[in-house]
């Protein structure tokens, strides 16, 4: 504190930090990639372990016998699925009631703001059906929940079918001290955001729903099962949800153990573990692991029907069943015991899961990185912005004379606050334009030009993300004359704190979002003045722009699940993401399209406005 609180040493060690302040924020920025690709390294990551002790052990003994039973369950709902053309509501309700469920059903509708192409739906309506087995040994006042989607096609039959069974079995077991609700929706996401929402009295989305005839206690915990085969390969864990929230890690490590006390390949990001982290094709693959279960966090996009269950405080996962090309076969009565044993635990619990990590990425299904471990990497990269941020506070306090001996702060004192609020102030319209008039005026783009309503939104949005870029010159026609050197630095100052408190709190809430738009943001904040050449300062602002970070993702993401695209595949893809964020906030309440359209694109044209400053 003695540092801090001599004048003499306060002014040293700023003249130090403003002296080497370009040298230390490339070392920041250099050591910010280097720490976060190095947490991919196996003896810098933690083995997980569990940490609540009511599931501390897998002793319990599986006994789910009926494999086959379920199979046939499954190929007879595919023949009611397919005759009903959809949901098989009244086949599903008998088949739950014959196996002693209290049994319940939900219609919902739900019209999207425009067509979703990807699944080719507008108008929505759906039914949700779920049945009750009553805990016989408790108060009922705590659930636990097992879904499976209703998919169109032959998609998912076989999770049904496995469903069912387990409700089968589960009735004539005595030791439940909780209730168990098995759920079938349809329309994925949609019914279970519906059957949610009903559940919870809540309506957060707009979704029209009739409300629950049957509730069970407060949930601790869901699984949702994907199996579309009689027999797998391997079990790939799903842990990404809405806005890029996680479960409790002991989930993952319930799941984890099962698998390898059941003998089961299990995978995670679909990739099976390896145990030769000493060699390059070791950390290589671990860093691909991590570096596709950042890119799915960072997208906010609920990668599982398990997903919208966090935002109720559920703990809970998909379990996706894959079969591959591999030899190694895992039948349904194996599955059934996994999910048996898993369930058995989780009706051991006797408060949330809270003990272990809500913050943390894997590399394995066997190694994590906590929150303590990947943060430094961002607060290396957050440095960067205070220092730069430091170094202009320290140049506007020491102004330089104007020719007749007037201060240019005083000079500039009646333009100054004008010529930097103008810009802040249009940036952030812009935004509200970007957030706003996509979906509201598809109607009229649909009018003038030859494009679908989709295509309509999509294109509306990169036409007035393009034309932020015309903000400069508009700015200047507000301004009564040039703007001044105090102008530029007041204006950068204050992007850069505002900067660093967006990506600080995006951080906090879902690293992998905050940690991306650090590694392309912080360069261009950093290093933007009106001096620099024109043709290089717009060719780096506009390649590290949040528009092309979205499409350096996709292409990334791309090859690392090794189904590399050509460029023209890359943009369409890149055009369905955008379609998809806007989709995913008017439907699931996600904040990544309002985050990028009402913050962090206003934000990089307060820098935009800086390198084109007069």
């Amino acid at each position: 504190m003695g540092l801090l609180s001599d004048p003499n040493r306060r002014k040293a060690l700023t003249n130090l930090l403003t002296r080497l302040n370009t040298p230390i924020c490339m070392v920041c920025y250099l050591a910010a990639i280097v720490w976060f690709m190095g947490l991919a390294f196996e003896p810098f990551t933690l083995r997980t372990y569990m940490s609540e002790n009511a599931m501390g052990s897998t002793m319990v003994e599986e006994r789910f016998p009926s494999g086959e039973r379920a199979l046939s369950t499954a190929r007879e709902f595919d023949g009611h699925k397919k005759k009903a053309g959809g949901m098989p509501v009244e086949w599903l309700v008998k088949t739950m009631q014959a196996r002693g469920l209290e049994v319940f059903t939900q219609s919902f509708s739900r019209t999207l703001p425009f067509p979703d192409e990807n699944k080719e739906r507008y108008m929505v309506r759906g039914t949700n059906v779920y049945g009750i087995l009553r805990a016989p040994r408790a108060p009922r006042t705590e659930a636990l929940v097992i879904s499976a989607p209703c998919s169109p096609g032959n998609s998912n039959n076989q999770a049904v079918g496995l469903l069912l069974g387990l409700a089968h079995y589960f009735r004539n077991q005595v030791y439940w001290a909780k209730d168990i609700i098995f759920l079938v929706n349809e329309h994925d996401l949609i019914g279970m955001q519906a059957w949610l929402e009903g559940y919870h009295h809540t309506n957060i989305t707009g979704i029209e729903y009739s409300p629950l005839q049957g509730r069970a206690g407060s949930i601790q915990a869901a699984l949702s099962l994907e199996l579309s085969s009689d027999v797998i390969t391997s079990l790939d864990l799903i842990l990404e949800g809405l806005n890029g929230q996680l479960p409790n890690l002991d989930l993952a490590n319930l799941f984890y153990a099962f698998c390898q006390k059941l003998g089961v390949l299990c995978t995670i990001q679909g990739k099976l573990q390896r145990n030769d982290w000493d060699s390059a094709e070791g950390y290589t693959h671990a860093a691909q692991t991590m570096m596709l279960m950042v890119l799915k966090q960072a997208s906010g996009h609920s990668w599982g029907d398990h997903g919208l269950f966090l935002r109720y405080h559920i703990e809970a996962a998909s379990i996706r069943g894959i079969n591959s090309f591999r030899h190694y076969k895992t039948d349904a009565t194996t599955i059934g015991r996994l999910l048996e044993g898993m369930i058995r635990k989780l009706n051991n619990l006797l408060e949330r899961l809270h003990q272990s990590y809500f913050f943390y990425l894997l590399p394995s299904l066997s190694r994590f990185v906590s929150i303590g471990y990947y943060m430094p990497a961002f607060g290396l990269l957050a440095v960067i912005l205070l220092l730069r941020a430091l170094d202009l506070w320290v140049n506007l306090g020491t102004p330089a004379l104007a020719e007749d001996g007037v201060s240019e702060v005083e000079q500039a004192s009646s333009l100054g606050v004008l010529s930097v609020l103008t810009p802040v102030v249009i940036s952030h319209l812009t935004g509200v334009a970007l957030y706003l008039c996509p979906v509201q005026m598809q109607e009229m783009a649909v009018e003038h030009f030859p494009v679908s309503e989709t295509e309509a939104v999509v294109l509306t949005a990169i036409a007035i993300y393009t034309a932020g870029l015309a903000l400069p010159h508009n700015t200047q026609r507000l301004l009564s004359g040039d703007g001044t050197e105090l102008g530029w630095r007041v204006l950068k100052l204050t992007a850069l704190l505002y900067l660093a408190v967006l990506l600080g709190c995006t951080a906090l809430i879902n690293f992998s979002l905050g940690f991306i738009l650090a590694i392309t943001l912080v360069p261009i904040a950093a290093c933007v003045t009106p001096y620099m050449s024109k043709a290089w300062g717009v060719l780096a602002m506009v390649l590290l722009s949040p528009c092309f970070t979205i499409l350096y993702s996709v292409f990334i993401y791309q090859e690392l699940i090794e189904a590399p695209v050509t460029i023209t595949e890359g943009w369409m893809l890149y055009l369905s993401v955008i379609s998809q964020g806007v989709l995913d906030h008017d439907l699931y309440g996600s904040l990544v399209y309002p985050l990028l359209a009402l913050f962090i694109y206003p934000c990089w044209l307060m820098f935009w406005n800086v390198l084109f400053w007069k």
